[in-house]
């Protein structure tokens, strides 16, 4: 039948008709996501940790598809395809972005080594053991597969791409041990880039004679490859940082954002372009960005790139998720070898297991070799490790390149290997958290400083009228007085009431409230919280810093920000090293005080034992010692008049101060110095 354009209406060709249809398709992916998002709020508000968003989204992806393909017409079906061009040039690129952006980076590259070794090391031997193994199942040919040796080694290294957004993403829901955490996402985001570089390199030496000298070629192009990569996304980084520096782009936020973001997908596409590592490139160019460009930044362009950049992550994510669940059934050209797909499931299993548990033993033998015994890595953490070597779109995207006999069976036990290890190892992450009784609930603050920096404006001239704090106070209710300044101060704002942005009445008038309720709350105060650090122990000296953090604080940093941010970061360094300073003197003199007590004076009114905990049973509160008045300063402070604080002297004063035998109890009153 013809419609009156000499085309029939059901013809793919005809541009009406596509417009038609791919609506439909689009308005088909758009309500899975839509309905993915609301099914993660439901889970996020009811504090569901069993069953994952990503999870969902595969397995309503996986429904759809099913009905798409059962469903009359292949027009949509063909729409809703898994196109490579799409992926890697659209979807993967934001998330790519936002994980370089948002990266802790202390702990990124405090484990740098570890990741190193299990994203290149460790990629390679799995790469090697699955290549290995599929070439000897498919030596007996079962199922009808004939798989060459280069083939199948190609096949490994599309396979050992780890791609764990699910497992990252509820490590980042939970707060999971920062350590942990860093070696997992820095593992993932390095293995994917090294994973596309050794499939590539693979695919150039197909058809020819394996021998020393190729092998030793493709590690020189490999290592080659990864070099260049990064070094292209450092170098479009240092160049936003210096547009940022000598322009005043800040008086136009959207128009900063935009070149922003357009710069950091350049960077993506020229690495492509030139055929390095696009990956590698925009990893190491959202890290430089975070590093010496967001300084530069104005407040507004501060907030959308972070946002913005979260949002389109969280879309790509799910929407890569819903896209490989629809095409479980509608892709075309697909081969389903069951026995093989479980076979290959097996393998992958042993070969993630061979990769992290020598690679664990290496490093640990190496880390208590050099005395650093914080980056061990324990056996819980290395149990983790391996349970979080899911396959991701990655390892799918590449498998489109397969090519041979047995390539249609190969692309298909990928895209079902992916599906396997989501729902199998991403579904039961939380559960594993439990079992293997991994630390969670740890808050950081993030690496460029406060997050009340996204609710102040920006005041460089504030930063430089920051005084020393007053000299320490005399009466319990004015350590609580101080103790809201520490807690002022982890929020970015500035000691002497000036916030970032002049709010520094609302700060003194959140100060005082502080204290009043501590002061209502009668909160214990331990000694331990109050000398930050063991009893009877001086506080540590920060630890010298690395030669290239001392060289970048030197000089690139100059180099790259403006100059009233060095003048804020200085006068920041120094209130903090003055803070440390003011903090051992209280260390010392509250020593003093306790050393001189004497506790045989007191009245039975004055003290009490907590029969509830043998460890605490020779608690006392400050009214036991009211006859021996001591002061932070070693002074008698008996009338209890301070800066801080009002009310009156320490037997007045409703706090307990608790010292325990061998145990400190109480919240510890003292921030820790921002990270870099």
């Amino acid at each position: 039948m013809d419609n009156g354009n000499g085309t029939a209406p059901n013809d793919p060709d005809d541009p009406m008709e596509e417009e038609f249809y791919s609506s439909w398709a689009l308005l088909i992916l758009t309500s899975l996501l839509i309905a993915t998002l609301f099914t993660s709020y439901f889970l996020q508000r009811h504090s569901i940790r069993a069953v994952h968003e990503s999870v969902v989204a595969i397995t309503a992806g996986m429904l759809v598809g099913l009905a798409i393909k059962l469903s009359p017409g292949t027009i949509i079906q063909r729409m809703v395809q898994f196109n490579q061009s799409y992926f890697f040039n659209l979807l993967l690129p934001p998330i790519i972005l936002n994980s370089g952006y948002e990266l802790k980076r202390r702990h990124f590259f405090y484990n740098f080594g570890t990741i190193l070794t299990f994203a290149l090391v460790g990629t390679f031997i799995a790469a090697l053991v699955t290549g290995g193994l599929v070439f000897l199942y498919a030596f007996f040919h079962p199922e009808g597969i004939n798989i060459s040796f280069i083939d199948s080694m190609i096949f490994g290294s599309i396979l050992s791409a780890t791609d764990p957004v699910t497992v990252l993403a509820i490590f980042s829901q939970l707060h999971v041990d920062p350590q942990l955490f860093s070696i997992i996402s820095g593992e993932s985001l390095l293995n994917d880039a090294v994973a596309i570089v050794l499939s590539e390199t693979l695919h150039k030496f197909r058809g020819q004679e394996l021998h020393v000298v190729n092998i030793f070629k493709g590690i020189g192009v490999f290592m080659g490859v990864f070099t260049a990569s990064t070094l292209i996304g450092v170098l479009f980084g240092i160049i936003v940082a210096l547009m940022l520096k000598h322009s005043e782009l800040y008086r136009y936020p959207s128009i900063e954002t935009c070149v922003i973001a357009l710069m950091a997908y350049s960077s993506y596409l020229f690495s492509n372009g030139a055929q390095m590592s696009g990956i590698v490139t925009l990893l190491f160019s959202g890290i430089t960005l975070k590093h010496y460009a967001y300084d530069n930044m104005s407040l507004r362009t501060k907030r959308a790139t972070k946002y913005v950049f979260q949002v389109l992550s969280q879309l790509s994510e799910n929407f890569i998720f819903i896209y490989l669940g629809v095409n479980l059934f509608t892709q075309t050209g697909l081969d389903y070898k069951p026995v093989f797909i479980l076979v290959t499931t097996v393998i992958i299993c042993i070969a993630r297991y061979v990769a992290v548990a020598p690679l664990s033993m290496l490093i640990n033998a190496v880390c208590r070799a050099l005395g650093k015994s914080e980056q061990i890595l324990p056996r819980s953490h290395q149990l983790m490790l391996f349970w979080a070597g899911l396959r991701g779109a990655v390892a799918f995207a590449l498998a489109s390149g397969l090519v041979g006999d047995s390539a249609p069976a190969m692309r298909t036990t990928i895209l079902a290997v992916v599906v396997l290890t989501v729902l199998l190892f991403g579904g039961t992450t939380s559960r594993m958290l439990q079992l293997l009784e991994i630390q969670t609930g740890v808050m950081e603050a993030d690496d460029s400083g406060s997050d009340e920096e996204d609710d102040q404006d920006l005041d460089p001239m504030g930063y430089r009228k920051l005084r020393p704090t007053q000299p320490a106070a005399h009466t319990s209710n004015a350590l609580f007085a101080d103790i809201t300044d520490d807690e002022d101060d982890e929020n970015g704002v500035a000691p002497g009431g000036h916030g970032r942005g002049g709010g520094g009445n609302d700060n003194n008038s959140r100060r005082r409230r502080l204290a009043r309720n501590n002061s209502n709350n009668n909160m214990d105060v331990s000694i331990g919280g109050l000398l930050s650090g063991p009893l009877g122990d001086p506080i540590p000296e920060p630890p010298q810093p690395h030669w290239f953090m001392s060289f970048d604080e030197k000089w690139l940093k100059p180099l790259f920000t403006k100059r009233h941010i060095q003048a804020r970061n200085q006068t920041l360094a120094d209130y903090w090293r003055e803070k440390r300073r003011k903090m051992d003197r209280a260390n010392r003199n509250m020593l003093a005080g306790i050393r001189s007590m004497s506790f045989g004076q007191s009245s039975r009114d004055d003290y009490y034992f907590d029969d509830d905990d043998d460890d605490n049973a020779d608690a006392l509160t400050l009214g036991s010692v009211h006859n021996q008045s001591f002061g932070l300063n070693g002074s008698a402070s008996g009338n209890g008049n301070s800066g801080g604080g009002g009310g009156g002297g320490p037997s007045s004063s409703s706090q307990r101060l608790v010292i325990g035998a061998g145990r400190v109890f109480g919240r510890s009153p003292v921030s820790s110095p921002p990270d870099g």
